[in-house]
């Protein structure tokens, strides 16, 4: 039985456990969602084939990898170059720092999570990259003191 998003309990079931750990056989997948090793596969192969999983990835410590500052910075763009929304999202596209990137209703255009070394790190990433990307006018940054809860899990 389907509902609204067109899956099934099972394929929620499914993804509930590939999102905790997406390394998991498919012979514990199945058993922990109560299915044979085969039509779990398949289930599988068909959240894949629809994009409802797009892929797979490894979760990586910050800390232990040296990207211990994360920042939050509001960007407003100067509006007066029709193409500057599209400019700016292709330099920040390109930015390896720049973990996530929207674009935002209200006092400002867009919303970045930047993840640095440190605060010279960002001071520099800052000055030297994000204020000179096309049509930046203005930023305002947050750094993070503490990280309570970070996830990409998403709630079925």
């Amino acid at each position: 039985m389907q509902n609204s998003t067109g899956l099934s309990k099972i394929d929620k079931k499914i993804l509930l456990e590939l999102q905790q750990n997406g390394r998991i056989s498919f012979a514990e997948l199945a058993r922990r969602v109560g299915m044979s090793n085969t039509p779990c596969f398949e289930h599988v192969k068909r959240l894949e084939r629809d994009g409802i999983i797009e892929g797979y990835t490894a979760i990586i410590d910050p800390q232990k990898v040296g990207a211990n500052l994360v920042v939050f910075v509001q960007i407003r763009l100067n509006r007066n170059n029709q193409d500057i929304f599209e400019q700016f999202k292709q330099a920040a596209i390109a930015l390896d720092e720049v973990q996530e990137c929207y674009l935002v209703s209200g006092n400002f255009d867009y919303l970045i999570k930047a993840r640095v070394a440190d605060m010279q790190a960002y001071r520099t990433f800052l000055g030297e990259t994000l204020l000179t990307l096309p049509g930046v006018q203005e930023s305002t940054s947050y750094v993070v003191m503490e990280e309570i809860k970070e996830t990409l899990n998403i709630a079925l």
